[in-house]
């Protein structure tokens, strides 16, 4: 029964049942994309003159 069952799933051919491969298409960039890359751009930025600030009192 079990080589059966092996013999069966070897010789069925797979490639029958699968579908052809999509590329995914890249989307454009959106302007809320936009607006949340300058913001978290704008916060790295005070985050580093913060730290500056604190480094350069000591």
């Amino acid at each position: 029964m079990r080589i059966s069952l092996i013999l069966i799933a070897t010789l069925t051919p797979a490639t029958v049942l699968a579908e052809a491969f999509q590329r995914p298409i890249p989307q454009p960039q959106t302007a809320q994309a936009e607006i949340s890359y300058f913001v978290a751009s704008v916060l790295l930025l005070m985050a580093l003159i913060g730290v500056q600030w604190l480094v350069s009192r000591r």
